[in-house]
């Protein structure tokens, strides 16, 4: 057996029934010796049967005849037998509601760019973006539980092939904090956008299936910040910016928990902020 932290992942593709015999045993034994593991896992396996039976009939109906090949066809030679005036009128209707339409989605889009710039944080390139744009990662991708990652950590390298990645995307160096001794595995990472550039998600979770994400990415205002807290719901997060470089560290936490982890991941980047 490898030594390698059975993950999230893992457990997902054990209830899929998608590892190899191998990694499929690791899990079993991990599970055994992990009774509020296994209570979760066989909770996953529960709603997954509710799901599968909820849609079964559905799955098994036969498909409608509207979308039958050969129904598609004959509309499709029937529509190129249409008169020419007809296609004409047609287009004259379609160009006249499609300049309405484009009246009417203009207003509304100008509203909602009003919308959106009253929730646009202050110094929207600084810190406070940088939080926020953590946030959305950690909403976005910490909740996929089939692929929260693009990359995920090869055994024994802490994410080699990431961090080379992710660096020469960012142009800047890209490390990955270690956090086995606070109880959190590296999962891996990927390459988000942000409205100021590409932005280095890492991502980590512990035995509870709890994830915690850093976000980093090169800094054009508040280049240098000491930590500050931020709170989106029930995610608390610490960001701060060191020689150029922002890092966000978000995760569904107490402050008086993830404030000492934010604290050892700016050690270990060796953050003076």
């Amino acid at each position: 057996m490898s030594n390698r932290p059975i993950s999230e992942d893992d457990l997902h593709a054990y209830i899929d029934q998608a590892l190899d015999a191998t990694r499929q045993a690791e899990v079993e034994a991990y599970l055994a010796q992990h009774e509020d593991v296994a209570a979760r896992v066989a909770g996953y396996r529960r709603d997954r049967d509710l799901l599968r039976n909820a849609f079964a009939k559905v799955a098994e109906e036969p498909v409608p005849s509207r979308l039958n090949v050969e129904h598609i066809a004959a509309r499709q030679r029937s529509a190129k037998r249409q008169p020419l005036w007809q296609m004409a009128a047609a287009a004259m209707v379609l160009l006249v509601a499609g300049g309405a339409g484009g009246w009417v989605l203009h207003g509304q889009m100008q509203g909602s760019e009003a919308t959106a710039a009253q929730l646009t944080p202050a110094g929207a390139s600084g810190i406070v973006a940088l939080a926020s744009e953590a946030a959305d990662s950690y909403q976005v991708f910490a909740l996929d539980h089939f692929r929260p990652v693009e990359m995920r950590a090869d055994d024994g390298d802490s994410g080699a092939a990431f961090v080379r990645w992710a660096s020469d995307r960012l142009a800047h160096p890209v490390q990955v904090p270690d956090l086995a001794t606070s109880g959190y595995r590296f999962m891996g990472g990927r390459i988000v956008a942000t409205a100021h550039g590409p932005a280095a998600m890492l991502m980590y979770d512990d035995d509870k299936g709890v994830r915690l994400v850093v976000l980093t990415r090169p800094m054009k205002v508040d280049q240098n910040t000491s930590m500050t807290g931020s709170h989106r719901g029930d995610l608390g997060g610490y960001s701060w910016a060191d020689k150029g470089l922002g890092y966000s560290v978000v995760a569904p936490l107490d402050d008086q928990v993830l404030h000492p982890l934010a604290d050892e991941i700016r050690r270990q980047l060796g953050s003076d902020a």
